[in-house]
């Protein structure tokens, strides 16, 4: 099971990665407002996000979740609302001037970070989409479907648990700069931006 096709899988789901997508603007966001403890939160919850793909494959449950238009309507939908919630309440904060991240209140717990990062991961489904339709590439004939697939997701969260944590230290070394109120509303503005982007694309996109 483990092969050369797990180390290419490894450096390309490395690539993907560290490219920018909604959980790296939340991290940077969430890290910004509270620090590395809460930025470490979310992308604890983005992980155990991740798991959840993990207990689909196991269950067999993946393949209904894509091929059940209901069901996959039904997420969508949910994690686009989501991200659209999670925008506004940044683009409130930025016009307010508080300090207000990623729809938090202003004194915001590591839970709330905790949740935001497991949601923004676990409603949405084009993460599913994006496995079956890249995991059978990296399955050789013979191989136990399951555990293949589920070792593959399982390295893919990994990676993204060590990036997004260098990245959650990297920006809470810039505390005090960030907490400038200046600094605090354009991250704020540019994150409502952001997030109100994805959920966007994330509604109205058909596959």
């Amino acid at each position: 099971m483990f092969d050369h096709r797990v180390l290419a899988f490894a450096l390309i789901a490395m690539a993907l990665t560290v490219a920018p997508g909604p959980d790296t603007f939340l991290v940077i966001a969430n890290t910004s407002a509270g620090g590395f403890r809460r930025g470490f939160a979310t992308v604890l919850g983005i992980v155990s996000g991740g798991a959840c793909y993990v207990l689909l494959v196991a269950c067999g449950l993946m393949r209904l979740l894509v091929y059940s238009p209901a069901v996959f309507l039904a997420v969508k939908l949910a994690g686009a609302c989501y991200l659209l919630y999670l925008g506004w309440n940044a683009l409130r904060g930025a016009l307010r001037g508080a300090p207000a991240a990623a729809g938090a209140t202003p004194a915001p717990s590591a839970r709330a970070s905790y949740l935001q990062g497991l949601l923004t991961n676990a409603l949405n489904p084009k993460i599913a989409v994006f496995y079956l339709a890249f995991l059978p590439q990296f399955l050789n004939p013979g191989d136990p479907l399951v555990l293949k697939s589920a070792l593959l997701i399982g390295i893919h969260y990994f990676e993204g648990l060590l990036w997004l944590s260098l990245l959650a230290f990297g920006v809470g070394r810039l505390g005090r700069w960030l907490a400038r109120p200046r600094v605090r509303r354009a991250l704020d503005a540019a994150l409502g931006a952001t997030m109100i982007g994805f959920g966007l694309k994330l509604a109205v996109d058909r596959t």
